[in-house]
């Protein structure tokens, strides 16, 4: 394969999704965030939204990158067939926080890559998290960090709210934002070798 085709593009301009790529000792050649609506479709499970969204990305931004590995993914926080918006103010913030207190939630990463010949692969990741009996004074406290802004789900588990999980059964890199075993596996079967 020519030195041209192992570019690899991160559709997302999410700073946590880099983090974790450089982890694995993957530097995207360019970040290029896909522009799309992140809403379900009527009566659409949450699992299938999290794959529809993480390939309609990878498809959008591989339309400007043809020459490049593509990688699209997307994470949704879901309490059975109710996906949990990325909170964007106080009163959904605290909406999610109280909906996840002392119970166990999914968290669904679907992961996508588009290689330069056109072929896709696509996973889904399914995490399941506990977390505590949260306290009135711990959701206070938690939304005053600002760290659930932008945030499915309402939280970030790499942040202050990592004290809340009492048992996690999946990827934590996937809580994060993206699962990394499973977003190596696809990149490599597509004959992605990185630099």
């Amino acid at each position: 394969m020519s030195p041209i085709a192992q570019r690899l593009v991160l559709a997302s301009a999410s700073p946590r999704r880099i983090e974790l790529l450089r982890q694995i000792g993957i530097e995207p050649d360019a970040v290029d965030a896909a522009d799309l609506e992140e809403l379900p479709l009527e009566h659409e499970p949450p699992p299938e939204l999290a794959l529809r969204l993480a390939t309609a990305k990878a498809e959008q931004v591989a339309q400007r990158h043809a020459d490049a590995f593509v990688l699209g993914a997307d994470t949704v926080v879901a309490l059975g067939r109710r996906v949990l918006p990325k909170a964007e103010t106080l009163g959904q913030g605290r909406r999610c926080l109280e909906l996840l207190s002392g119970r166990a939630h999914q968290v669904l990463t679907g992961i996508c890559v588009a290689a330069p010949d056109g072929r896709c692969a696509r996973r889904l990741v399914r995490t399941r998290v506990w977390f505590k009996r949260l306290s009135d004074e711990e959701v206070e406290s938690y939304l005053g960090t600002g760290e659930w802004l932008g945030k499915a789900g309402g939280y970030a588990i790499q942040g202050r709210a990592g004290v809340f999980v009492s048992y996690l059964r999946g990827s934590y890199s996937g809580v994060v934002g993206l699962a990394l075993h499973e977003t190596q596996n696809l990149l490599t079967g597509l004959g992605y070798r990185g630099p």
